[in-house]
Protein backbone atom coordinates (compact mmCIF):
# COMPACT_ATOMS: atom_id res chain seq x y z
CA UNK A 1 0.00 0.00 0.00
CA UNK A 2 1.92 3.64 -1.30
CA UNK A 3 0.77 6.09 1.60
CA UNK A 4 1.14 9.89 1.33
CA UNK A 5 1.82 11.21 5.24
CA UNK A 6 0.53 14.33 6.17
CA UNK A 7 2.29 15.67 9.97
CA UNK A 8 4.74 18.25 11.52
CA UNK A 9 5.04 18.21 15.06
CA UNK A 10 6.89 15.98 17.50
CA UNK A 11 3.78 14.54 18.12
CA UNK A 12 3.42 12.82 14.37
CA UNK A 13 6.89 10.87 14.48
CA UNK A 14 5.74 7.65 16.15
CA UNK A 15 3.11 7.32 13.44
CA UNK A 16 5.51 7.96 10.61
CA UNK A 17 8.32 5.56 12.16
CA UNK A 18 5.84 2.95 12.68
CA UNK A 19 4.95 3.00 8.65
CA UNK A 20 8.27 2.43 8.17
CA UNK A 21 9.14 -0.34 10.25
CA UNK A 22 5.61 -1.76 8.94
CA UNK A 23 7.70 -1.79 5.84
CA UNK A 24 5.15 0.47 4.17
CA UNK A 25 5.59 1.92 1.20
CA UNK A 26 5.40 6.21 2.04
CA UNK A 27 5.62 7.94 -0.94
CA UNK A 28 6.15 11.49 0.75
CA UNK A 29 5.52 13.40 3.53
CA UNK A 30 3.61 16.37 3.65
CA UNK A 31 4.56 18.89 6.53
CA UNK A 32 4.83 22.70 6.82
CA UNK A 33 7.33 24.83 6.16
CA UNK A 34 10.84 25.68 8.23
CA UNK A 35 10.01 27.99 10.68
CA UNK A 36 12.31 31.27 11.09
CA UNK A 37 13.79 31.19 15.26
CA UNK A 38 16.34 33.78 16.73
CA UNK A 39 16.58 37.44 17.57
CA UNK A 40 17.15 37.85 13.94
CA UNK A 41 14.37 35.12 12.38
CA UNK A 42 17.34 34.05 9.97
CA UNK A 43 17.55 30.39 11.64
CA UNK A 44 15.30 28.40 9.79
CA UNK A 45 14.40 25.33 11.96
CA UNK A 46 12.69 21.95 10.11
CA UNK A 47 9.93 20.52 11.58
CA UNK A 48 10.22 17.36 13.12
CA UNK A 49 8.59 14.96 10.39
CA UNK A 50 10.94 16.82 7.72
CA UNK A 51 13.88 16.17 10.11
CA UNK A 52 12.64 12.40 10.99
CA UNK A 53 11.69 11.72 6.99
CA UNK A 54 15.03 13.04 5.87
CA UNK A 55 16.83 10.60 7.66
CA UNK A 56 14.96 8.02 6.40
CA UNK A 57 15.65 9.11 2.70
CA UNK A 58 11.81 10.42 2.22
CA UNK A 59 10.61 12.79 -0.61
CA UNK A 60 9.50 16.03 1.35
CA UNK A 61 6.80 18.24 0.37
CA UNK A 62 6.85 21.67 2.40
CA UNK A 63 3.73 23.71 0.79
CA UNK A 64 2.42 27.04 2.45
CA UNK A 65 -0.83 25.90 2.10
CA UNK A 66 -1.82 22.62 0.95
CA UNK A 67 -4.05 23.86 -1.72
CA UNK A 68 -3.57 24.84 -5.60
CA UNK A 69 -3.16 22.82 -8.53
CA UNK A 70 0.18 22.40 -9.04
CA UNK A 71 0.24 20.81 -5.42
CA UNK A 72 -2.18 18.71 -6.23
CA UNK A 73 -0.59 17.90 -9.46
CA UNK A 74 2.43 17.00 -7.29
CA UNK A 75 0.35 14.32 -5.45
CA UNK A 76 -1.56 13.17 -7.74
CA UNK A 77 1.77 12.07 -9.34
CA UNK A 78 2.88 9.72 -5.99
CA UNK A 79 -0.41 7.41 -6.74
CA UNK A 80 -1.04 6.69 -3.11
CA UNK A 81 -3.67 4.18 -1.93
CA UNK A 82 -4.13 6.17 1.56
CA UNK A 83 -3.33 9.61 2.97
CA UNK A 84 -2.52 9.57 6.84
CA UNK A 85 -2.71 12.97 8.55
CA UNK A 86 -1.14 13.32 12.19
CA UNK A 87 -0.91 16.79 13.67
CA UNK A 88 -0.31 18.47 9.73
CA UNK A 89 -1.75 21.82 11.19
CA UNK A 90 -3.74 22.68 7.72
CA UNK A 91 -7.46 21.76 7.41
CA UNK A 92 -7.65 19.95 4.29
CA UNK A 93 -10.17 20.40 1.31
CA UNK A 94 -12.59 18.08 -0.26
CA UNK A 95 -10.20 18.03 -3.74
CA UNK A 96 -7.50 16.94 -1.73
CA UNK A 97 -9.45 13.96 0.87
CA UNK A 98 -11.41 12.04 -2.24
CA UNK A 99 -7.35 11.85 -4.41
CA UNK A 100 -6.28 8.60 -2.39
CA UNK A 101 -8.33 5.93 -3.92
CA UNK A 102 -8.62 4.77 -0.02
CA UNK A 103 -9.24 8.45 1.13
CA UNK A 104 -7.23 9.92 4.24
CA UNK A 105 -7.37 8.70 8.12
CA UNK A 106 -6.08 10.83 10.67
CA UNK A 107 -4.71 10.17 14.16
CA UNK A 108 -6.59 12.61 16.66
CA UNK A 109 -5.60 12.89 20.27
CA UNK A 110 -8.79 12.71 21.69
CA UNK A 111 -12.04 10.22 22.14
CA UNK A 112 -14.09 11.50 19.88
CA UNK A 113 -16.39 12.90 19.74
CA UNK A 114 -15.51 14.80 23.00
CA UNK A 115 -12.48 17.33 22.20
CA UNK A 116 -12.58 18.01 18.41
CA UNK A 117 -10.72 20.86 17.15
CA UNK A 118 -6.76 21.92 17.61
CA UNK A 119 -5.70 21.26 21.39
CA UNK A 120 -7.93 18.05 22.59
CA UNK A 121 -4.86 17.22 25.16
CA UNK A 122 -4.73 20.61 27.13
CA UNK A 123 -8.15 20.75 27.13
CA UNK A 124 -8.57 17.33 28.88
CA UNK A 125 -6.55 18.07 31.40
CA UNK A 126 -8.56 21.53 32.05
CA UNK A 127 -11.44 19.90 32.13
CA UNK A 128 -10.52 17.60 34.82
CA UNK A 129 -11.29 14.03 32.56
CA UNK A 130 -9.65 10.75 34.07
CA UNK A 131 -9.35 8.97 30.92
CA UNK A 132 -8.45 10.27 27.09
CA UNK A 133 -6.97 8.57 24.20
CA UNK A 134 -6.51 8.19 20.46
CA UNK A 135 -8.91 7.93 17.66
CA UNK A 136 -8.42 6.92 13.87
CA UNK A 137 -10.93 8.53 12.07
CA UNK A 138 -12.07 8.80 8.37
CA UNK A 139 -11.69 12.27 7.54
CA UNK A 140 -14.41 14.42 5.58
CA UNK A 141 -14.71 17.92 5.37
CA UNK A 142 -15.82 19.28 9.00
CA UNK A 143 -13.78 19.69 11.65
CA UNK A 144 -12.95 15.85 12.87
CA UNK A 145 -16.57 15.07 12.27
CA UNK A 146 -16.09 11.64 10.01
CA UNK A 147 -15.98 8.33 11.25
CA UNK A 148 -14.39 6.49 13.83
CA UNK A 149 -12.14 3.79 13.27
CA UNK A 150 -10.39 3.09 15.64
CA UNK A 151 -9.93 4.11 19.63
CA UNK A 152 -7.24 3.49 21.79
CA UNK A 153 -7.57 4.69 25.47
CA UNK A 154 -5.13 5.75 28.61
CA UNK A 155 -5.53 7.34 32.19
CA UNK A 156 -5.08 10.80 32.54
CA UNK A 157 -2.93 10.84 35.89
CA UNK A 158 -3.15 13.42 38.70
CA UNK A 159 -0.07 14.62 38.11
CA UNK A 160 0.20 14.66 34.01
CA UNK A 161 1.64 17.91 31.91
CA UNK A 162 0.41 17.87 29.10
CA UNK A 163 4.09 16.91 27.57
CA UNK A 164 3.50 13.55 29.57
CA UNK A 165 0.25 12.76 27.90
CA UNK A 166 1.65 13.76 24.27
CA UNK A 167 4.11 11.42 24.45
CA UNK A 168 1.95 8.85 25.60
CA UNK A 169 -0.60 9.27 23.50
CA UNK A 170 1.77 9.66 20.20
CA UNK A 171 2.54 6.11 20.77
CA UNK A 172 -0.70 5.02 21.47
CA UNK A 173 -1.87 6.73 18.11
CA UNK A 174 1.56 4.68 16.22
CA UNK A 175 -0.34 1.72 17.49
CA UNK A 176 -4.14 2.43 16.68
CA UNK A 177 -3.20 3.69 12.84
CA UNK A 178 -1.55 0.35 12.27
CA UNK A 179 -4.26 -1.47 13.45
CA UNK A 180 -6.64 0.66 11.30
CA UNK A 181 -4.46 0.53 8.13
CA UNK A 182 -4.15 -3.94 8.86
CA UNK A 183 -7.94 -4.19 9.31
CA UNK A 184 -8.16 -1.70 5.46
CA UNK A 185 -5.68 -4.35 3.96
CA UNK A 186 -7.97 -7.44 5.57
CA UNK A 187 -11.16 -5.43 4.10
CA UNK A 188 -12.75 -5.42 7.79
CA UNK A 189 -12.52 -1.73 8.82
CA UNK A 190 -15.21 -0.13 10.98
CA UNK A 191 -16.90 2.75 10.64
CA UNK A 192 -18.73 4.01 13.43
CA UNK A 193 -20.68 7.41 13.36
CA UNK A 194 -19.76 10.27 15.53
CA UNK A 195 -22.84 11.02 17.95
CA UNK A 196 -23.23 14.95 17.24
CA UNK A 197 -25.08 15.55 20.28
CA UNK A 198 -21.73 15.02 22.40
CA UNK A 199 -19.30 16.71 20.32
CA UNK A 200 -17.13 19.26 22.39
CA UNK A 201 -14.76 21.65 21.06
CA UNK A 202 -10.67 22.11 22.02
CA UNK A 203 -9.93 25.61 20.86
CA UNK A 204 -6.01 26.42 19.98
CA UNK A 205 -4.20 27.26 23.53
CA UNK A 206 -3.30 30.99 23.13
CA UNK A 207 -1.68 33.50 25.37
CA UNK A 208 -4.79 34.95 27.23
CA UNK A 209 -6.17 31.09 27.89
CA UNK A 210 -2.86 30.31 29.58
CA UNK A 211 -3.00 33.76 32.33
CA UNK A 212 -3.61 32.31 35.85
CA UNK A 213 -6.68 34.03 37.74
CA UNK A 214 -5.63 33.46 41.02
CA UNK A 215 -8.95 33.79 42.40
CA UNK A 216 -10.05 30.40 40.68
CA UNK A 217 -10.22 27.29 42.88
CA UNK A 218 -6.77 25.33 43.46
CA UNK A 219 -7.58 22.36 41.62
CA UNK A 220 -8.43 24.41 38.51
CA UNK A 221 -5.40 26.64 38.43
CA UNK A 222 -3.11 23.26 39.24
CA UNK A 223 -4.54 21.67 36.36
CA UNK A 224 -4.25 24.76 34.18
CA UNK A 225 -0.71 24.70 34.86
CA UNK A 226 -0.03 20.77 34.10
CA UNK A 227 -2.73 21.61 30.70
CA UNK A 228 0.63 24.64 29.32
CA UNK A 229 3.22 22.60 30.51
CA UNK A 230 5.74 22.37 28.27
CA UNK A 231 4.19 25.28 26.01
CA UNK A 232 2.87 28.14 26.60
CA UNK A 233 3.72 28.04 29.89
CA UNK A 234 0.79 28.85 32.35
CA UNK A 235 1.56 32.42 33.57
CA UNK A 236 1.10 35.03 36.00
CA UNK A 237 3.17 38.53 36.98
CA UNK A 238 5.49 39.36 39.63
CA UNK A 239 6.73 42.60 39.84
CA UNK A 240 4.97 43.59 36.58
CA UNK A 241 7.02 40.98 34.40
CA UNK A 242 5.54 37.92 33.02
CA UNK A 243 6.47 34.55 35.61
CA UNK A 244 5.47 31.31 34.18
CA UNK A 245 4.77 28.47 36.67
CA UNK A 246 5.31 24.13 36.02
CA UNK A 247 4.96 21.77 38.71
CA UNK A 248 1.65 22.36 40.56
CA UNK A 249 -0.39 20.50 43.18
CA UNK A 250 -3.52 22.02 44.77
CA UNK A 251 -3.37 21.83 48.52
CA UNK A 252 -6.80 21.81 49.79
CA UNK A 253 -8.43 24.38 52.19
CA UNK A 254 -9.61 27.99 52.83
CA UNK A 255 -7.98 30.83 52.96
CA UNK A 256 -10.62 33.39 53.50
CA UNK A 257 -8.54 35.82 55.26
CA UNK A 258 -5.68 35.67 52.43
CA UNK A 259 -6.36 37.35 49.28
CA UNK A 260 -5.50 35.15 46.15
CA UNK A 261 -2.32 35.57 44.45
CA UNK A 262 -0.34 36.19 47.99
CA UNK A 263 2.60 33.88 48.15
CA UNK A 264 1.77 32.06 51.97
CA UNK A 265 5.44 30.16 51.95
CA UNK A 266 8.77 30.02 49.66
CA UNK A 267 11.49 27.27 50.19
CA UNK A 268 11.79 24.22 47.92
CA UNK A 269 8.16 25.08 46.90
CA UNK A 270 6.37 27.65 46.09
CA UNK A 271 2.62 28.25 47.65
CA UNK A 272 0.43 30.61 46.61
CA UNK A 273 -3.28 31.48 48.04
CA UNK A 274 -5.90 30.60 45.45
CA UNK A 275 -9.87 31.69 45.75
CA UNK A 276 -10.34 28.47 47.25
CA UNK A 277 -7.18 26.24 48.75
CA UNK A 278 -3.78 26.69 47.68
CA UNK A 279 -1.48 25.79 45.00
CA UNK A 280 2.40 24.43 45.14
CA UNK A 281 4.46 25.28 42.92
CA UNK A 282 7.85 23.45 42.19
CA UNK A 283 9.39 25.13 39.12
CA UNK A 284 9.28 28.89 37.55
CA UNK A 285 10.60 30.63 34.53
CA UNK A 286 10.77 34.58 34.70
CA UNK A 287 11.20 36.33 31.33
CA UNK A 288 14.01 35.64 29.29
CA UNK A 289 14.73 33.15 31.48
CA UNK A 290 14.91 29.26 31.71
CA UNK A 291 13.21 26.97 33.84
CA UNK A 292 14.26 26.99 37.57
CA UNK A 293 13.89 25.50 40.59
CA UNK A 294 12.03 27.75 42.82
CA UNK A 295 14.99 27.39 45.00
CA UNK A 296 16.88 28.74 42.55
CA UNK A 297 14.71 31.85 41.81
CA UNK A 298 13.81 32.39 45.57
CA UNK A 299 17.68 32.64 46.24
CA UNK A 300 18.25 34.76 43.09
CA UNK A 301 15.50 36.68 43.42
CA UNK A 302 14.56 36.62 46.88
CA UNK A 303 10.78 36.16 47.11
CA UNK A 304 9.23 36.07 50.46
CA UNK A 305 5.76 34.85 51.85
CA UNK A 306 3.23 38.35 51.55
CA UNK A 307 4.46 39.01 48.26
CA UNK A 308 1.28 38.96 45.60
CA UNK A 309 1.29 37.31 41.75
CA UNK A 310 -0.97 38.86 39.89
Amino acid sequence: MRIVFFGTPEFAVPSLERLLKGHYHVAAVVTQPDKPQGRSRSTLVPPPVKVAAEAAGLTVLQPARPTGDLFLASLRRLEADLGVVVAYGHILRSELLTLPPRGMVNVHASLLPRFRGAAPIQHAILAGDRETGVSIMRMEEGLDTGPVMFQLKTAIEDDDTAGDLSERLATLGADALLATIRALEDGTPTLRPQDQSEATYAPKVDRDSARLDWTRQDRWLARQIRAFDPAPGAWTTHGGAPLKLFGATPRFGRHTTTEPGTVLSVGDQLLVAAGEGSVEVREVQPAGKTRLTVDEWSRGRGISAGERLS
